[in-house]
């Protein structure tokens, strides 16, 4: 069991993140940690150091139930609690005849008591009088960095600490100390920035479970708790909540480091986010009880709300100076009819409604600058490689170089970006550029200098100096407000309603030309009918005339010749009511009805008189064809060209035969017809549907217009048909309606 005891971590040197203080198996020495087990009260987990806590040794303890050592009536109200579901309430006991503070709260199936010794309460008036002294000088702070100042005065004349310090998170979680107050003799921390690697993440989500965290002594002892692992869950305890957590022996260094004795942080929260610490420094150990701890949370409970409301009033009067120049904007846009010439042309501009040195406008892909930006090159360069590949609309950095290296040729104009896709269309943007801000940062200690490696003590160990290290920052602009991107946000909604009705109006006019061009294609299709039909009988009854008056008096070239201009007159003839019957697919309304598909086929087959003009075809009928839904006349034409194309393209085989049938697929009703003849290449297998396209070469008529209806009309009927073949050995088309 000797491993138990052991720190149960070995700390990654490349992160202080992965240390698991929420187990660290350690409490602080000013209390006493208790575990039992929910359901049977057995005394499970304690830490060491309660024969010094409460005379009762640590081993002794782990032989009893809760119920031996807490009243009757401290167990009454846990279990009432526990059986309701509800906030266990802290308790005074008496403890092996001694007063203590007891703290409940649950972890897994444990019940944990953080027990601490008793303090003198102050007196309810003089309690009383300092919550209202509180209240009454933080609501009247007239803005966060008054309010700031005023909580760490307060909490430095409640508390007595040598320092006290109200510490602000920027958007990569390094902390800045915005507001001090201390002891004369202390140097000044004061506009000085700290590493976010001070502050890990799991150690910043944990104060969302404690908000007031005390260190009475730096240089304690570590209380172990015994056993490490939970005999209930056979993992580490859990002691996230608890008051008397152990501290990293990393952080006790940093605070060693410092000069630090004793320390309380308290967690500033503005809108559900942790805003900011409030951080407390004494140079000698010392303790704040736990009501003393109440009244500080209390303080930044009402620190908390008052910050949230005075930055909720100023982001509503920065809202409403931005939501007015957006609609001054949109003003110009609609009065001009132009995105580009309202936003970019008048005496307010897009750079007027952000704060920036320049803007793009890019509609189209076509861009529109305004002041100083990166070139249009660059610009689209910069769309193209990065922009176009974020998942939100909107995206903002102040340093975009940190992400896109290619900016380092125009940091002095776009180190920092606000851009908002508008749409979903990576052609239309709205772009704000800022220039970089050269800027000294006043650091306490070099923050590249975070941890070091200490071979002796076999773990990290934080940086030693916290002397002012002065930064020079490059590259970075200024940070875009909360305001301003919901103002960009703003103008590119109303931006995107412009861009959505230029769009319909531009659909709406195609349409418009598309009914015109509809009526004109008939106009043609009537005239094409009259004027080219019209000299055709003309050339036929000639021709005719040629035929039965002069045709034996005619040479042999003369004959061939008449029977030429016959024979490419009906061409031409099929050739006009193809085209015809092709454009009136397009034009014509569908009339549906329920068809025999079977009367169809037999109809059709009678027609081309199978037996007198295809006597050596076989044609075989699947029985019971499936009625078909559509317009009666249209499926004939589908029907009628695709067997007759089977019957002229199979008659020159040996045993010319077609088939006609059906099957189901995920209940569809595909029809198909089959042949044997001269098939095509399966390449041209999409192109055979085009227009005027023929791939049965010259020894088979036809115009090349009979399988372009065929597909026009199964597509009228939201339908589709497709086709398989190789040369020479026949051909198979399916479709559907």
């Amino acid at each position: 069991m000797a491993e138990e005891n052991k720190y149960p971590v070995e700390v990654d040197l490349s992160s202080c993140e992965k240390e698991p203080i929420h187990i660290i198996g350690t409490t602080q020495s000013h209390g006493l940690l208790i575990a039992s087990c929910i359901k049977t009260g057995k005394i499970t987990q304690v830490g060491e150091n309660a024969g010094h806590i409460i005379g009762i040794a640590s081993e002794e303890l782990l032989k009893l139930n809760i119920s031996e050592i807490l009243s009757s009536e401290v167990i009454k109200n846990v279990n009432d609690s526990l059986l309701k579901d509800e906030r266990l309430e802290v308790e005074e006991s008496l403890v092996n005849g001694k007063n203590f503070i007891i703290i409940p709260h649950l972890s897994g199936d444990s019940l944990i008591l953080d027990i601490e010794p008793t303090h003198e309460k102050k007196d309810n008036f003089d309690f009383q009088k300092e919550l209202s002294g509180l209240l009454n000088t933080l609501s009247a702070s007239e803005n966060p960095q008054e309010l700031c100042q005023d909580a760490a005065n307060l909490t430095r004349q409640i508390f007595e600490y040598d320092r006290v310090m109200v510490y602000k998170f920027d958007d990569e979680w390094n902390g800045k100390v915005i507001a001090e107050a201390k002891n004369d003799d202390l140097e000044a921390f004061l506009g000085l920035q700290y590493p976010a690697s001070d502050i890990p993440k799991q150690a910043r989500q944990l104060f969302f479970k404690n908000r007031v965290r005390i260190i009475t002594d730096v240089n304690y002892a570590p209380v172990k708790i015994i056993p490490q692992i939970s005999p209930i869950g056979g993992e580490p305890l859990d002691i996230s909540k608890s008051k008397l957590r152990g501290v990293s022996p990393i952080h006790i260094e940093y605070l060693q480091n410092m000069g630090i004795g004793a320390s309380m942080t308290a967690a500033l929260i503005s809108n559900g986010k942790l805003w900011g610490l409030l951080a407390c420094h004494h140079r000698k150990a010392k303790f704040v009880s736990y009501y003393e701890r109440q009244t500080c949370e209390f303080l930044i409970q009402i620190f908390s709300n008052e910050l949230s409301l005075k930055n909720s009033n100023i982001f509503l009067s920065k809202i409403g100076e931005v939501e007015k120049v957006a609609g001054q904007l949109m003003d110009q846009v609609l009065k001009q009819d132009s995105i580009k010439k309202g936003l970019a042309t008048n005496d307010l501009k897009l750079t007027d409604l952000i704060e920036s040195s320049g803007a793009a406008i890019v509609i189209d892909g076509k861009i529109k600058l305004v002041g100083k930006t990166p070139s249009k090159k660059e610009i689209k360069t910069l769309i193209k490689k990065f922009l176009s590949k974020q998942q939100d609309n909107i995206f903002y950095t102040k340093n975009l170089l940190s992400l896109y290296p290619e900016a380092k040729d125009y940091k002095s104009t776009g180190s920092g970006i606000l851009s908002s896709r508008l749409g979903n269309d990576s052609m239309n943007y709205l772009i704000w550029f800022r220039p970089e801000v050269i800027q000294q940062i006043d650091w306490g200690g070099d923050p590249n200098n975070k941890a070091f490696y200490d071979s002796q003590k076999e773990r990290l160990t934080p940086r030693k100096s916290f002397e002012k290290w002065t930064e020079d920052l490059s590259g970075v602009a200024t940070f875009w407000k909360d305001y301003e991107l919901s103002g960009a946000r703003k103008l590119s909604k109303n931006v995107n309603y412009v861009i959505l009705d230029n769009q319909k109006r531009n659909i709406d006019n195609l349409n418009e030309k598309l009914v015109i061009a509809h009526k004109e294609l008939e106009l043609f299709s009537q005239g094409l009918s009259h004027d080219l039909k019209a000299p055709l009988r003309g050339v036929d009854g000639y021709a005719h005339i040629l035929k039965e008056d002069h045709f034996s008096s005619l040479n042999k070239e003369g004959r061939m010749a008449v029977d030429t201009i016959l024979s490419s007159v009906q061409e031409m003839q099929d050739l006009i009511d193809n085209i015809l019957s092709f454009a009136g697919v397009s034009n014509e309304n569908l009339s549906k009805q329920v068809v025999s598909t079977d009367t169809m086929v037999s109809d059709i087959l009678k027609s081309f008189n199978i037996k007198s003009n295809f006597s050596n075809t076989s044609v075989s009928i699947d029985e019971s064809l499936p009625k078909m839904l559509g317009d009666r006349r249209m499926l004939g034409q589908v029907w009628s060209n695709l067997i007759a194309n089977a019957l002229k393209y199979s008659e020159r085989s040996s045993s010319p035969a077609i088939e006609i049938g059906y099957n189901l697929k995920e209940n569809i009703t595909v029809y198909h017809i089959k042949d044997n003849g001269i098939g095509f290449d399966p390449k041209y297998k999409e192109e055979i549907f085009n227009l005027f396209s023929r791939h049965s070469g010259d020894n088979y008529q036809g115009t090349g217009i009979g399988l372009a209806i065929v597909k026009k009309i199964i597509e009228k009927h939201n339908g589709k048909i497709w086709a398989e073949s190789e040369p020479g050995k026949g051909s198979a088309f399916y479709f559907h309606v």
